[in-house]
Order: C-alpha cells, then structure tokens, then sequence
C-alpha cells in the first residue's frame, strides 16, 4: 500500500495544446502533449558581389515570418488515463483500447483532423487560419506542412500509431503589418535592380524626391554615361546626408 499526496493530475488534469479553426470555431485537442516544440524566425538578406572582392556584402531585405515546429504523438491502440479529446472521445479510446488487436481504432480517424487543415476552404479559397494555445503558448497562423508516420499496424495492416511532425507558419493581418513595417528613407543605403527603360534620373526622383540629384548615384556607382545602363545591374542609392 502506497501512502502519500494523491498525483495532481488526477484532480486537475493536464492542459491539453488546442488548435483551433477560427473560420469555423471547431477545437481539436491533442491526444498527447508535445514534449518539446520549436519557434524560429528568420531574415532575409540579398548579397552582391562587386568587382574584384573578397566576399559579398549583405543587404537586408525584409524579415520572415514566424514558425512553430512540434511533434505529435497519437494511439489507439493503448490509451493511457490523460488522453486529451472530449469526454466522447476518450471513453471511446478507452474502451476501444481493451478490445483485441483486430477491434482497435484506425488512428487516421484522428490524425486526419489535423492533416486535413491544409485542406482549401471552399468558400474562402484559403487553408483554415488556425489558433494554437497552450498555456503560455498562444500563436495563430496556417499549417504548412504535416508529415504522418505510421509506427504500429494490428493484423490487418490499420494503423494504431502515429507521429506528426507539423508546421505551423505565422499570420499577420495586412493592416497590422503596415504599422509594423518602417518606411522607407532616403538616409538609409539601398540597392535596387536596373530594368528596361530605368535611367538614373526617375531613381532620384523615386528615392530622393528630386529627379536632379541622379549625379549622386552615378558617383556612387561610378557611372560616367548616365544614358547608359544595363538591364539587370544592381546600383547603390546611397544615403543622403543633409
């Protein structure tokens, strides 16, 4: 006989990670928590190579957005007491679990729930928007990608037991991430692409707001005919400092 403090789980249960679509306000639970998970954000920069150098200079070009990375772990064929789900779901698992082999649930039936959301809505021609919460970690974008691993079959080739391995890939609203992003300056160094019909004089006008500093950028690029500009060259719009 055991004598001690009762697990605190049996009272108040584990938090189970949700996720949920929002279009449609349906909640999938996962049937076993994450043991870890990653987020990862990123930049993007572009690199050029001028003329007899060592190694190219790096200019950033925009940020990227956020990723959530986890693993997931499903299984009908045993199912342990803090199985996540409705209360439907886990006296199902439950009591499918103490059936023989051949009776055991398809663990498609619940895996499918989560792959599926890369599924098109067909009214709004989008994957769902999702939101996912778990404790602390709350986060809401698109599933990218999902990969199924099946790693137990019963006698008839179902299978018991999976693992996905998901993607989950940030959402900003557009009108949000207009007020995040800076605008532009002419006190900051840019590159930008020459293209058919570009001359030195509309890059002034875009970036200067004066069409009659071009001699600027020649000097910075050391562009002696400024009629003269090949498709496809970078030039540098230098900064201007007043």
């Amino acid at each position: 006989m055991v004598i001690g403090l009762p697990n605190p789980n049996s009272i108040m249960p584990l938090a189970k990670l949700c996720i949920t679509d929002k279009a449609a306000n349906k909640k999938i639970y996962a049937m076993y928590n994450p043991e870890t998970y990653v987020q990862e954000r990123g930049v993007k920069y572009s690199e050029m190579s001028p003329l007899s150098s060592d190694m190219p200079s790096a200019q950033f070009v925009h940020g990227m957005s956020e990723t959530l990375q986890m693993e997931l772990f499903f299984d009908t064929y045993w199912v342990g007491g803090l199985v996540g789900g409705t209360m439907l779901d886990k006296a199902l698992l439950f009591g499918t679990s103490m059936l023989p082999a051949p009776l055991k649930l398809d663990v498609r039936d619940y895996t499918s729930k989560i792959y599926d959301l890369m599924l098109i809505n067909a009214s709004k021609h989008v994957p769902p928007l999702l939101k996912i919460e778990w404790s602390s970690l709350q986060f809401e974008g698109h599933l990218v990608n999902c990969q199924q691993k099946f790693t137990m079959f019963n006698q008839f080739g179902t299978p018991v037991r999976a693992v996905l391995n998901v993607t989950f890939k940030q959402y900003v609203p557009p009108g949000k991430i207009a007020k995040l992003k800076p605008n532009e300056s002419p006190d900051t160094e840019k590159y930008r692409t020459v293209h058919q019909g570009d001359a030195l004089w509309s890059f002034s006008e875009k970036e200067y707001g004066l069409s009659t500093r071009w001699r600027v950028i020649a000097d910075a690029n050391g562009i002696v005919n400024p009629r003269s500009l090949d498709s496809g060259r970078m030039i540098k719009l230098p900064a201007l400092k007043e």
